[in-house]
């Protein structure tokens, strides 16, 4: 199969990104943080390798099932990411915050009920039974990834939990890609997959072009180093201190109470 030179550009670049967000991990030392984001980005190495192979020296029926079978692997992953990054923030020291954990998986079952809804009454058009399923399928997995990473964000404000740097760059990076890959799946199910697949193909591009742009923010962004925490005024660790040995004293008392 031949490609024209936007198409080989746009492939080569991707696989590039990818790359280099896999060594900028690396060398940053931030895989040891963000495990399920490194083998996310890894397996989009991998995966890219193998369609590339599929693409260039398989048939064309070989690419076509290649490409949907890893899509829903990377979709997998995808969710695997959104729930580290959640436990990065709700629970950065092993113990989910007080009344957090219910809403987060409120937040997780009302997002996935709506993205179900939302996929059942989309109608795409397509000649054969399996267009409809992979139409469905992308357009459920970028709603509920959307619904998700911009619930998590709106969680994490309200109460008042800490949004580390790097965290927040990756979600946004995946949340901005989500919204944009569910945009593009509207539309592509309000035009079908029929013999002509030009819309279909521009909507693609999109969505690489926006992959794209995520690479290069996060290849920045983690490469940076994180903001260091902002220290406690004086006052305030006072406070802390006075009411931590106040805490002992009260304690020191009941102990003595309860063994007379």
């Amino acid at each position: 199969m031949n490609l024209s030179g936007f198409d080989g550009f746009v492939w080569a670049a991707g696989l590039c990104g990818q790359i280099l967000l896999l060594l900028v991990l690396w060398i940053r030392r931030r895989a040891k943080f963000f495990p399920v984001f490194t083998v996310y980005i890894a397996w989009s190495v991998l995966s890219t390798s193998v369609l590339t192979v599929a693409l260039f020296h398989q048939s064309q029926r070989v690419y076509f099932y290649s490409y949907w079978y890893l899509g829903f692997i990377d979709e997998a992953l995808q969710l695997l990411v959104f729930y580290e990054l959640a436990v990065h923030v709700f629970c950065p020291t092993g113990v989910w915050a007080s009344d957090v954990r219910r809403t987060f998986f409120g937040l997780v079952s009302t997002s996935t009920l709506v993205a179900l809804l939302l996929t059942w009454l989309a109608q795409p058009a397509a000649r054969l039974s399996i267009q409809i399923f992979i139409l469905r399928s992308n357009f459920f997995s970028a709603v509920l990834l959307s619904e998700l990473f911009v619930g998590t964000m709106v969680l994490s404000v309200t109460v008042g939990l800490p949004w580390k740097t790097h965290v927040a760059r990756i979600a946004q990076g995946l949340g901005a890609f989500s919204m944009i890959c569910a945009a593009k799946d509207i539309v592509s199910n309000y035009a079908g997959i029929g013999r002509d697949t030009h819309i279909f193909r521009e909507m693609g591009y999109i969505q690489v072009l926006a992959y794209l742009a995520c690479e290069v923010y996060w290849i920045v962004t983690l490469w940076q180093e994180a903001p260091a925490p902002r220290e406690l005024p004086e006052a305030m660790r006072t406070k802390i201190y006075t009411l931590q040995k106040q805490v002992e004293s009260d304690l020191e008392k009941i102990r003595k109470w309860r063994g007379k």
